[in-house]
Parts: structure tokens; C-alpha cells; sequence
């Protein structure tokens, strides 16, 4: 997916978002914002937005020595998320169909994405947890199941802290022997890392891995090779998150995508409102089907 013009002023609001996660220094925030002016002007609109924003990420960290800017913030969400995961997982089981909420519950932790809403709060995102049954649901569940079920090998993109936890109880509907759960290879945003994998649980479940690159989606170009083998291998990828969504929409027949739609931009490109819960069926899948959650319960 190209970086639309309307992504422009996103950038520089992330920005400033993240440089005040680590300091209040307002002679290291202007240079901040003056380093992303000279990577905004010379860049390349046929790039995806994760690339552009990995380049900010870098100047972050190189100006303010700060590797993991947003460790604190994924470490509270991270526990935020432990403390949810009884209730939630309850829900699942209860459910008349269970892979339905699991998928409705792991797309509903894509709230947890600092990089949309730096000021995002514990309780904004408890409450579109719970309330996850409200929001509109665009998939087709059915091709999901089948897909699923026949795949030999599922490669899993996880995206933030946080939500990876919710996306435990998605893994756990899935047949594990055939899962690798895939983590950014260094810290960027609120993505997760192989820290946030273990403290969720799902490193004594699946194997785990990193796409060795920075980036806060997966370009695949900057991934390891070791990353890009996997990926060319997989019999089927589930791909978490906007950024993943933008950096691979074009790339695979192979990926389905899972994400709440959280701006204008993507919600063009999808053709839903904003706040819809996609699951997005690879290029050439039988055709999204509109799902009522309530139906499905």
C-alpha cells in the first residue's frame, strides 16, 4: 500500500507523540521534528507508511540514546492485558462458536496501537475489549475456518504489546504444532517484540520468531532472510495490525489480514467505516462475507 498524502500529518503527530514518551528537551523534540521534515520531503510516496515511519523511529532513538522508547507503555499494557486474559478467555469457551469470538477478540486488541493514539488510556482500551461484541465484524469466517484447519503451516504476525496477548487465545484455537508466531526484530512503537511474546505466554506454546527488521509492519525487502524463507514457505500467513496491512497488501495470496480499520486512510482502502473489524481474505479468496456477530454467538 502507497503513503497517501493524508498520512503526511500522522507522521509528524507520531513525531511528537514519541519523542515525549522520553523526554520533555524541547531543543531534542525540534530536532526531532526537523530530521522528519527532511525525511518527509525527499520520500517516496510509492512506500508503504511503515517504511517512512521506521525512518522516524530511528531518528528517535538515535537523538534521544533511548533504545525502546516505549517499553514502559507496552510493559503496562502488557500487564493491562494479563489481567483481562481469564475474562476473555471465558468468553471464548463459553461462546457457541469459539474460533468466531477468538478471531472477534484478537482483531479487538488491535485498539492497543500507540502509534494511531500516543494518549491512548488502559481504560479506553479495556472498554472497546469488552464491548467487542458491538462493533461491526467484516469477514468470512467460514473460508477462515476451512483455510485454517488445511493449512500445514500458519505464519502469525503479531503486532502490538498488549494485544498479542489476546491474540493467545486466537493461537490456542489454531492447531499449534503448525504455528510460528512472528515479532518485529527490534523495538519500534508499541509493536512486540520477543520480550512481550514470552511475557505472554505464547513462547511455551508455539515457536517464535523475529522478522529481523525495525520496521512497524513487515517489509519484507528489510526482514532477514531466515524470515523470508518462512514467509515464502507458509502455507497460510495471518497478518495483525495496520501496518501489516499496509506493507504487505500487495504481496501475498497468501495473507489474510486481521485489524481493526482505525483511520481514514485505511478505511478508504478497504472500503469500511472507520472501527470496522476486518478480516480480509487473501487476493483471489471466495468474497468477504458481512458476518452478524450476534448470529455467529
Amino acid at each position: 500500500m502507497q503513503t497517501s498524502l493524508d498520512c503526511i500529518p500522522c507522521f509528524f503527530r507520531q513525531t511528537l507523540e514519541a519523542g515525549r514518551f522520553v523526554t520533555d528537551d524541547t531543543a531534542v523534540l525540534e530536532r526531532l521534528v526537523r530530521d522528519v521534515l527532511e525525511v518527509v520531503s525527499g520520500m517516496d510516496l510509492s512506500q508503504s507508511p511503515p517504511a517512512v515511519a521506521q525512518q522516524i523511529h530511528r531518528s528517535l532513538r538515535r537523538l534521544t540514546g533511548v533504545q525502546d522508547p516505549y517499553r514502559a507503555a507496552k510493559d503496562r499494557f502488557n500487564t493491562m492485558a494479563l489481567d483481562m486474559l481469564a475474562e476473555q478467555r471465558r468468553k471464548v469457551e463459553q461462546a457457541a462458536d469459539p474460533l468466531v469470538m477468538a478471531v472477534r477478540l484478537a482483531i479487538a486488541g488491535n485498539v492497543i496501537d500507540l502509534g494511531v493514539d500516543g494518549g491512548l488510556t488502559e481504560e479506553y482500551a479495556r472498554e472497546q475489549l469488552n464491548r467487542v461484541m458491538d462493533d461491526p465484524f467484516h469477514g468470512d469466517m467460514e473460508w477462515f475456518r476451512k483455510r485454517a484447519g488445511e493449512a500445514r503451516s500458519i505464519l502469525y504476525l503479531a503486532d502490538n504489546a498488549g494485544e498479542i496477548v489476546f491474540d493467545r487465545l486466537l493461537v490456542e484455537q489454531l492447531p499449534l504444532d503448525r504455528v510460528t508466531l512472528v515479532v518485529r526484530g527490534a523495538p519500534v512503537l508499541n509493536d512486540a517484540t520477543l520480550v512481550d511474546a514470552e511475557v505472554a505466554g505464547l513462547c511455551d506454546m508455539v515457536e517464535v520468531i523475529d522478522n529481523g527488521s525495525d520496521a512497524p509492519g513487515t517489509i519484507l525487502e528489510d526482514c532477514s532472510e531466515a524470515f523470508r524463507q518462512r514467509f515464502a514457505d507458509a502455507d497460510l500467513i495471518l497478518a495483525k495490525g495496520q501496518g501489516n496491512y499496509e506493507s504487505l497488501s500487495a504481496e501475498s495470496d497468501r495473507v489474510c489480514f486481521m485489524f481493526k480499520a482505525k483511520c481514514p486512510v485505511i478505511s478508504r482502502d478497504v472500503g469500511l467505516p472507520v472501527g470496522t473489524h476486518v478480516l480480509k481474505a487473501p487476493t483471489g479468496a471466495s468474497a468477504p462475507l458481512a458476518v452478524s456477530q450476534r448470529r455467529e454467538m
